[in-house]
C-alpha cells in the first residue's frame, strides 16, 4: 500500500494548477499545468488499505489502482505503468476525458475528498511517453486468421490492439478522413490534444495493426463483401445520431448540432482548409444541454471569439454535495465547473426551448425559452414565462439517440433494439461473426466504458477464431445497467 498515513496527514485534495483563463482562451492547448512530483506523490500516498478497495468496482475496467497508487508514492514509475497497462489499453484518453466513476467510489470519499485517482493515472502514462517506456508489443506469433474493425474510436482501437497482439492480423476502417473517430474529431484539443492520440497510434502500427482512413463500410465496401474478407468482423462505429429538437425555426441558418460545430473545429486546428466553417466569432452563441459536449462547445466558442456564450438545461440544477439517494460508491449526479464555465457565459437551468426566432434573412436572430415546469414526471414549459435570448448561433448538445442502422439493416440483417445493435453475451450480433463493441451496442456512454468493451470483445472474437483465448473478458453487454 502506499502511505500508511497519508490519508490522516494530507486530508485534502490537491490538483494541478489550470492556466489562467486570460492566457489559455489565446490557444488550444490543454487546460492544466504540469503537476509537481512532490504534490503527486504525496496525493497517491492518500490511498488507503482498504480491505475492499472499491475503486475497482467504479472502474468498468477494473484498473488496480490501489497499487499503481502505491508505485508512483514510491516513484517506481516503470512498474507503475506495467500495472497500468495490464488493464488498460490507453489511460491517456481516460486520464484525460473519463470522469473519473471510480473516484465517486473511492473508500476515502465517505469522509474525506477522495484520492485523486485520475490526477495520478494520466501522470503515469505521460512519464511513461517522455521516458520512452511505452514500446510495441508485436505478437511473437500470427494465426492467420483476418479482423475487420470499423470505427476507430475508443473501442475499435482498443479491440484493435488486443487482437494484433494475440497474432491475429486486424485492419481498422474509418470513414473519417484520419483515425480516432470521437477522440480525433470530437473532443476539442484545449481538453486532449492531438499529440496523445498520435502516439498510440505510431505504437500500434509498430504492433502492426492496419489503419484504413477515408473508407465507409456500407458505402465504399459493403458490409457483405466486408464480412467475405475477413473471417470476423466488429462493429464500433459508435452511437453518432444526434437528439434532434423539432421546434419552429429548427430550420433556420445558425441551428446546428454540436457535433457539426465541434468537428470543424478539430479539422481546423489540425490545419485544414475549410468553407464556409461553423464559428463562433464575434456572434451570441446559445448551446443546449447541459452535459460534457455542451462544455466543450462553451470552451471552442470562447476560444473562437464568441461576444456572449448562453448554456440552457432543462432540468435542474444538480446539486453540490452528494444526495441521500446517491449514496456512496454510486456515482452521483452533481454539480460540476468544468474548465470552459471557468471561462466565461451564463448557465441557466430549468430553461425550456419554445422556439428559434428568424431575421429576415432566414437566420436565427432569438431563442425564445420558457421555464420549465414538472407536470406528472414531464418536465414542459410553463405558461406565461416566455422570454428572448439573442443567438446568432445556436448548438445542440442533446446527447445521441443510438447507432446508424440503415447500412447494417440492408445490407446484413443486424437486428436492433432502442437503438443499439442487439448481441449476446459474447458480444456476437445476430449475425455470426459480426460482433458489436461500445456505444453502438451499449447506446452513448463512457470512454472507459468503450475501452473496456473493446477488450472484452476482441476476448470473444479471440475465442470464436482460434477455440480459446487468454485475452481478458472484463466486462458483459449485460453490465451496461451499471452504466451512469
Amino acid at each position: 500500500m502506499a502511505d500508511p498515513k497519508g490519508f490522516l496527514k494530507v486530508p485534502e485534495r490537491e490538483l494541478p494548477a489550470r492556466r489562467p483563463v486570460s492566457v489559455r482562451l489565446m490557444d488550444w492547448r490543454e487546460v492544466y499545468e504540469d503537476q509537481d512530483r512532490t504534490q503527486l506523490r504525496r496525493q497517491a500516498g492518500r490511498c488507503m488499505d482498504c480491505g475492499i478497495p472499491f475503486c475497482h468496482h467504479g472502474c468498468p475496467l477494473g484498473n488496480l489502482i490501489p497499487e499503481w497508487n502505491d508505485l508512483t508514492w514510491r516513484d517506481e514509475g516503470r512498474q507503475a505503468i506495467e500495472r497500468l497497462h495490464a488493464t488498460n489499453n490507453f489511460p491517456e484518453f481516460t486520464g484525460r476525458l473519463c470522469p473519473a466513476p471510480c473516484e465517486s467510489a473511492c473508500v476515502l470519499g465517505i469522509n474525506q475528498p477522495a484520492v485523486t485517482i485520475k490526477q495520478v493515472e494520466v501522470s503515469i502514462i505521460d512519464q511513461a511517453f517522455q521516458n520512452g517506456w511505452v514500446q510495441p508489443h508485436p505478437p511473437q506469433r500470427l494465426t492467420g486468421k483476418t479482423v475487420a474493425v470499423v470505427g476507430s474510436g475508443p473501442a475499435g482501437l482498443a479491440a484493435a490492439q488486443q487482437l494484433t497482439r494475440a497474432g491475429h492480423t486486424v485492419a481498422v476502417y474509418e470513414r473519417d478522413d484520419r483515425i480516432g473517430g470521437l477522440l480525433r474529431y470530437g473532443i476539442p484539443d484545449f481538453k486532449m490534444e492531438k499529440k496523445h492520440l498520435e502516439g498510440r497510434l505510431n505504437q500500434m502500427m509498430a504492433e502492426g495493426t492496419r489503419f484504413r482512413a477515408g473508407i465507409e463500410i456500407g458505402k465504399d465496401i459493403s458490409w457483405d463483401d466486408l464480412r467475405a474478407r475477413y473471417d470476423a468482423v466488429i462493429v464500433c462505429t459508435g452511437a453518432t445520431v444526434p437528439r434532434d429538437l423539432p421546434i419552429p425555426g429548427r430550420d433556420l441558418d445558425g441551428v446546428h448540432f454540436a457535433m457539426e460545430y465541434l468537428v470543424q473545429q478539430n479539422k481546423a486546428g489540425a490545419g485544414d482548409d475549410l468553407l464556409g466553417q461553423i464559428t463562433a466569432e464575434g456572434k451570441h452563441v446559445v448551446v443546449l444541454g447541459g452535459g460534457d459536449t455542451g462544455a466543450d462547445c462553451i470552451g471552442t466558442a470562447h476560444r473562437q471569439g464568441a461576444l456572449s456564450v448562453t448554456n440552457l438545461a432543462i432540468g435542474k440544477q444538480p446539486p453540490s454535495e452528494r444526495p441521500e439517494t446517491q449514496p456512496w460508491p454510486t456515482t452521483p449526479n452533481l454539480f460540476e465547473v468544468a474548465s470552459a464555465h471557468e471561462e466565461g457565459g451564463e448557465r441557466v437551468f430549468l430553461a425550456s426551448t419554445v422556439e428559434f426566432l428568424s431575421n429576415d434573412a432566414g437566420e436565427v436572430r432569438a431563442v425564445r425559452v420558457a421555464e420549465t415546469e414538472y407536470v406528472d414526471g414531464r418536465r414542459v414549459p410553463k405558461a406565461g414565462t416566455e422570454y428572448e435570448i439573442q443567438a446568432d448561433l445556436v448548438l445542440l448538445a442533446l446527447g445521441f439517440t443510438g447507432a446508424e442502422e440503415e447500412s447494417l439493416i440492408d445490407q446484413i440483417g443486424t437486428r436492433f433494439e432502442r437503438g443499439t445493435v442487439t448481441r449476446d453475451g459474447d458480444y456476437q450480433s445476430s449475425v455470426p461473426g459480426v460482433f458489436v463493441a461500445g456505444d453502438a451496442g451499449r447506446g452513448q456512454s463512457l470512454i472507459v466504458w468503450a475501452i473496456a468493451e473493446g477488450r472484452a470483445a476482441a476476448s470473444a472474437v479471440d475465442r470464436y477464431l482460434e477455440g480459446e483465448t487468454e485475452l481478458p473478458f472484463p466486462v458483459k453487454p449485460t453490465d451496461r445497467a451499471i452504466a451512469v
